[in-house]
């Protein structure tokens, strides 16, 4: 069954293995998360648990977010995700949820949003060559030709300047190293999408 947690992304350091090896890994507070809510399949169709991370003040909430907390016995959450694919009788509402779900050797799927790089050309965007940089050239950064004038139209999925970032994104299959349950700590084995401070989600890896 499918296990997950969020958290918030704290930085890179290293491990020294016991061999002397150095792994680069990445620091996430994982938790504590609370359940908010179990879904079922007689009430909402689907099965899942709702998870919710870091607290939010009452002032900066809005009352349906107020109340949907205070019947798990909580407080307003700053992010809230769910779960599909877990076994609803292992959570009960009001549960907390800590970094020791995951143990050291396991691995896991860790999604988050990348950095935003704002409107970029195609050479940063798409990893495009640059054209001679002579000054006679007068061809440098340029996207390269539109196709033909008579279709009047720029094909769809033609590599063009644009925006650049703040998408989703998962990277699969990273290592557990460390947990440290008294600072709930998780610590993954490279690096994970976001700046510093992003929240994450954690979930069991789909492909092991």
């Amino acid at each position: 069954m499918t296990k997950g947690i969020l958290g918030k992304k704290l930085g890179m350091t290293q491990v020294f293995t016991p061999e002397g090896l150095v792994i680069p890994v990445t620091v996430i507070q994982a938790g504590p998360c609370v359940v908010l809510q179990k879904k079922d399949a007689d009430n909402d169709g689907y099965e899942s648990i709702q998870v919710g991370f870091e607290d939010k003040k009452e002032k900066n909430a809005i009352k349906p977010e107020i109340g949907h907390a205070k019947k798990a016995g909580s407080t307003p959450k700053r992010y809230v995700k769910e779960f599909r694919g877990i076994d609803l009788g292992a959570y009960e509402v009001g549960q907390e949820l800590k970094a020791d779900l995951f143990a050291t050797g396991e691995y896991v799927d860790v999604t988050g949003t990348s950095k935003g790089k704002g409107f970029q050309g195609v050479i940063k965007r798409h990893n495009q060559s640059t054209g001679p940089m002579a000054h006679g050239s007068r061809y440098h950064r340029g996207p390269g030709s539109m196709g033909s004038i008579a279709a009047n139209r720029v094909m769809k999925g033609k590599k063009l300047p644009g925006h650049m970032g703040n998408e989703t994104v998962t990277l699969q299959n990273l290592e557990v190293i460390k947990v440290d349950t008294e600072r709930n700590v998780i610590m993954v084995k490279g690096s994970i999408p976001g700046p510093k401070n992003c929240y994450v989600t954690v979930k069991s890896a789909v492909k092991k």
